[in-house]
């Protein structure tokens, strides 16, 4: 069985409709071992606290899939070559907010996006909603073209967030069990 480790992002407190919470729900079911923890001060977060608390939470995780803040928080860690992260497999980042949102907001600027000169340590996936209110410039120019990393880019999916319809998650779960699985978008 696989170790998952899943993040939430910012002013998320794990609400049991949201996909997160369905996706760890079926691959727990599923006899993996998820880890799907709630990160401190989720609405005035820190970014040395997260990234510490990344690092606690990835001993044995084999594949992370980070929504929202926790996406760029993975990419803060791969820019300063955490401990941990080459171990893991693979990673799906969803809907990242772009650095001209986060600035916007002082409880989150520090999670500006680094800069795309260094290198992600696995396979890297990107899924982003095409109207993402949080990611204007848009997610593949933004974040996949720099990064060399493949995207998918769901039309009409938004922050892919409760508020976006997005509980179930089918497609969500079969990249969980198979990388090479579409992401599409959560059935309506």
């Amino acid at each position: 069985m696989t170790s998952y480790l899943i993040l939430h992002g910012w002013q998320n407190h794990r609400p049991e409709d949201h996909w997160q919470h369905w996706l760890a729900d079926r691959l727990t079911e599923l006899g993996h071992q998820v880890t799907y923890p709630q990160l401190p001060d989720a609405d005035d977060p820190e970014l040395d606290v997260w990234l510490g608390e990344l690092t606690r939470h990835l001993d044995g995780v084999r594949v992370v899939v980070a929504h929202s803040l926790s996406a760029v928080l993975w990419l803060h860690a791969a820019a300063r070559s955490l401990p941990g992260l080459g171990d893991v497999e693979r990673v799906l980042l969803v809907a990242p907010p772009s650095g001209s949102v986060l600035r916007r907001h002082p409880e989150v600027a520090a999670f500006a996006p680094p800069a795309p000169d260094f290198t992600l340590p696995g396979p890297t996936r990107l899924v982003a909603g095409d109207d993402d209110p949080y990611c204007p410039e848009g997610a593949h120019a933004l974040f996949a073209e720099p990064l060399g990393i493949p995207s998918d880019i769901l039309p009409g999916a938004a922050h892919l967030d409760l508020d976006a319809g997005y509980g179930p998650w089918p497609a969500v779960l079969e990249w969980c069990l198979d990388p090479a699985a579409p992401l599409t978008p959560a059935p309506r």
